[in-house]
């Protein structure tokens, strides 16, 4: 089998989700045997410093005989988290205005030590 073969055998079917920094690929791959399978793949984006990026990723394999139990298995967790914390995301990272409180601004910093200090004179001076 050529190697466009091989890619063109595993290109089955792909759906992928952007959720931030997280991409999630749904792939659906080829056996040996010419079974399907699917994996689910998440890859998130690292920036450094000196704005190089590289990307982490985790990849897990689904077979067809684990379809059922793992899809139960999903709702039931799925469900769990909503019911117990509802669906709006309460995680500080995910939240557009938060705002740390060891995070402000030079300027708000400088506001806050002039604040700090009681009046002085300089004619004693």
């Amino acid at each position: 089998m050529s190697e466009r073969e091989r890619v063109e055998q595993e290109e089955i079917f792909s759906q992928v989700l952007r959720a931030g920094r997280r991409t999630y690929f749904f792939d659906v791959r080829s056996t040996k045997a010419d079974d399907y399978y699917l994996t689910v793949t998440e890859s998130k984006k690292f920036t450094h410093d000196d704005g190089s990026f590289h990307y982490q990723k985790h990849k897990i394999y689904l077979y067809k005989e684990d379809f059922s139990d793992f899809k139960e298995m999903l709702n039931k967790a799925t469900d769990f988290i909503v019911n117990e914390k509802g669906s709006e995301v309460i995680s500080e990272r995910h939240q557009k205005d938060y705002k740390k409180e060891e995070e402000t601004t030079g300027e708000e910093q400088e506001v806050a030590s002039a604040e700090s200090f009681t009046d002085v004179s300089f004619d004693d001076i």
